[in-house]
């Protein structure tokens, strides 16, 4: 994969007029009074020329920079450049002992300022200025996925949108929680900007209920639900072949036939074939354990009453394990079934600067930082990244 980053340009040639008081006044007629030297800090340039104006209306001055340049003493090239080397994956004091010795110093505290302002202007990822990705009109699919990060000796949740089709991250928050009237909130606005009509995620409950209150056709992971059926198959089954509670004795059903039900179970799960015959197989294998009856305070739930739930759950899990079957999007796009673009946002472009740190300081920096490595990691798909959106 290349990426490619355009760092901010420094023109000194180019002095814009001034069209509006910076004051606020409404002024738009304005007398130049003197050119001054400006001082700067640049990867090319010493000294760059402004221009110094008098607002006609309210009689203040102010200074006309070239492009690049602003009261600052440093250019936004340079600052650029520091934010480059920190989403190549050097610390910030590490960027700033590279810029040292490249001749051009810049501490590591003006860089972590450089990149947390560079973090809060990323264009698309907040949740209040979701932007399309480059030449979609909509985004038909979104893939959404919770992890969690350490602030200030504290784990905080964080969500990640992504577009489930084409892969690019649409949004980065700190959520106050994972609960599902928190998950319908942050969906609700996230699939509303961007047109979306189904939402992919794993197989956790307040997803589902977060799909179903915001109407979104819903579609679950089948490496989620495939995984754990294997997983609770192989810790149940050896306690199925024996009895081993005697609660499937008490409701007439043999040990083979519930070894016979727990392999169709996993069969089924691994297929994902979306016909009528399946989804009947599915009831009638819940319903032979029906009478198991649930376990009162302080028990344990007998096998045929946890064979009763989990055929529930799969049961009732079908239409969303099997849409991506059926479904296509406007253009004829299609699923895999997995929220493997989700996880690969997460893992990317928040996870993987997140491990060499001993956690976070700041909320906002979880934002800022996750936000604009994710914003870089969207340029690998298209023409690459220009760091003049994001550095003023």
């Amino acid at each position: 994969m290349r990426l490619v980053m355009r760092l901010p340009v420094v023109d000194p040639t180019v002095l814009p007029e001034p069209q509006q008081c910076p004051y606020g006044c409404g002024g738009q007629h304005f007398q130049h009074r003197q050119t001054v030297p400006k001082p700067l800090r640049d990867t090319k340039l010493e000294q760059v020329e402004a221009h110094r104006y008098g607002c006609l209306r309210c009689g203040r001055t102010f200074r006309v920079y070239p492009p690049g340049v602003s009261i600052a003493q440093t250019s936004t090239r340079l600052r650029g450049l520091g934010i480059l080397l920190y989403l190549l994956g050097l610390s910030y004091g590490a960027a700033a002992l590279t810029l040292e010795a490249l001749g051009h110093p810049l501490s590591k505290v003006a860089i972590y300022n450089a990149v947390q302002a560079a973090g809060a202007k990323v264009p698309g990822l907040r949740r209040d200025a979701v932007q399309l990705p480059a030449g979609h009109q909509r985004v038909a699919a979104v893939g959404a996925d919770l992890t969690s990060v350490k602030c200030q000796g504290a784990w905080l949740t964080v969500g990640v949108s992504v577009d489930a089709l084409g892969g690019a991250a649409l949004t980065v928050d700190v959520l106050e929680s994972g609960e599902a009237a928190q998950l319908v909130r942050w969906l609700e606005e996230v699939a509303a900007a961007v047109g979306a009509e189904l939402l992919v995620s794993d197989d956790a409950d307040g997803f589902k209920a977060a799909a179903d209150a915001t109407g979104l056709t819903h579609q679950v992971c089948i490496a989620h639900v495939a995984r754990n059926t294997e997983e609770w198959v192989a810790r149940l089954e050896p306690e199925v072949a024996a009895d081993a509670d005697g609660s499937l004795a008490r409701i007439g059903v043999a040990p083979e036939q519930a070894v016979d039900d727990v392999q169709t179970l996993l069969r089924l799960m691994q297929e994902r074939d979306p016909t009528p015959k399946a989804e009947t197989t599915l009831r009638a294998i819940h319903q032979r354990y029906q009478r198991a009856t649930c376990p009162r305070v302080g028990e344990r739930a007998s096998l045929a009453y946890r064979l009763r739930l989990f055929s529930l759950d799969r049961w009732q899990l079908w239409d969303r394990l099997t849409r991506y079957r059926t479904w296509t999007s406007a253009d004829g796009e299609l699923l895999d079934g997995t929220n493997n673009a989700t996880e690969r946002a997460i893992g990317w472009w928040v996870k993987e600067r997140y491990r060499s740190m001993r956690g976070y300081k700041r909320e906002a920096s979880v934002r800022n930082v996750s936000r604009l490595i994710a914003w870089a990691g969207n340029g690998l798909a298209g023409a690459g990244v220009d760091l003049a959106q994001v550095v003023t």
